[in-house]
């Protein structure tokens, strides 16, 4: 995540076109913190799959990307972009390489964005958790390496020379998630957050919060840790305590941890839970109706996109939009279209 975006949508015609032929490429090939170690992931591209690394890449002249996230494939989320990013790769015949903090770290993250940018790929794909990165992505563009982002950032994209950022902007998605919630009654709501200082997830609390206002209504922020057993506790105590009647999680992790928060209330409660980001667990209390939506960010296309269009820039010149948001959501999975959902999540697609 996330953590935590002013944001502009391109109409133009170039967009339209570059991102209607990702898409076909796409149809056509059709957060949770873990402390596991992670592996480069090298996809090479359909004529050299066999050697991998940069010194194939320099002799073939194939094109190199480096991707830099700040979740770890290990988190259900995380491992849909890194999905999306090795379709992409083998699709367009590229190199990519795919760096993540064991755990998260900034420092870590600008280190490995320092060691991409030594490496001198064609492109650098890098999700922007917090401003502090801001020195390292700054050095990869005064190094000429074309630099978009994904998943957080939509918000300082610009200011760092970045050419596009691919993502859901936050505080739109964290607005109309609230609506819905303000729809269904909720009048007291409380945003579940296992990162705060993640400019992404802050700025969905701040949506959130601007909609129980739209309707008289207010919101409050709980901190918690996601890998914790004693989170539910933590939420249903926060729930008896606020009166809470509407509980918004923000991610696939601590969605399914408010679901049993509500349980441990009890059912006399009434409250209303949703949640951002998909997963088996999450997709199956929507079609069961004990969620009561999930916010889709798309993050297959999150991982996916960067790659393809930063390939055509670095081969032929070309890219859409620059200088805007690409959004991938937010979209909304209900009850009456889970089924697909879980369909598309067991491919790790959505």
């Amino acid at each position: 995540m996330v953590p935590r975006h002013v944001h502009h949508r391109s109409r133009g015609p170039a967009w339209i076109v570059v991102l209607v032929a990702a898409l076909a490429l796409l149809a056509a090939g059709c957060g949770k913190t873990s402390s596991v170690t992670e592996k480069p992931l090298a996809v090479p591209g359909g004529q050299s799959t066999a050697r991998t690394g940069d010194t194939l890449a320099r002799a073939s002249g194939s094109v190199r990307i480096a991707v830099v996230t700040h979740g770890q494939a290990s988190s259900p989320f995380w491992a849909i972009v890194r999905n999306g990013v090795a379709a992409a790769a083998r699709q367009m015949d590229v190199v990519v390489n795919y760096r993540a903090p064991d755990i998260y770290s900034l420092d870590r993250m600008k280190t490995l964005i320092d060691q991409a940018v030594a490496s001198r790929p064609d492109g650098l794909v890098v999700s922007i958790p917090e401003p502090g990165l801001a020195p390292a992505i700054r050095r990869a563009v005064a190094a000429g390496i074309p630099v978009v982002s994904i998943n957080s950032g939509s918000a300082i994209y610009r200011r760092l020379g970045i050419l596009a950022h691919v993502g859901q902007p936050e505080d739109r998605a964290g607005l109309g998630a609230g609506r819905r919630l303000a729809a269904a009654g909720v009048r007291r709501a409380l945003c579940v957050n296992q990162q705060i200082g993640n400019q992404g997830l802050d700025e969905r609390c701040r949506g959130l919060a601007r909609a129980m206002r739209e309707v008289g209504g207010r919101s409050r922020v709980l901190g918690v840790d996601d890998m914790s057993p004693s989170t539910p506790r933590r939420i249903a105590d926060a729930v008896r305590r606020g009166r809470i009647d509407g509980v918004l999680a923000l991610n696939s992790t601590t969605g399914t941890e408010a679901v049993k928060a509500v349980d441990l209330a009890g059912p006399a409660a009434g409250v209303k839970v949703a949640t951002f980001d998909l997963g088996p667990d999450v997709l199956a209390a929507v079609r069961s109706g004990r969620l009561l939506f999930a916010v889709d960010q798309q993050a297959y296309l999150q991982g996916y996109l960067p790659v393809v269009l930063l390939t055509q820039r670095a081969r032929y010149g070309l890219f859409p939009a620059q200088g805007d948001v690409i959004p991938t959501g937010p979209n909304f999975v209900t009850k009456a279209d889970a089924g697909r959902a879980i369909e598309l999540s067991r491919r790790s697609i959505r």
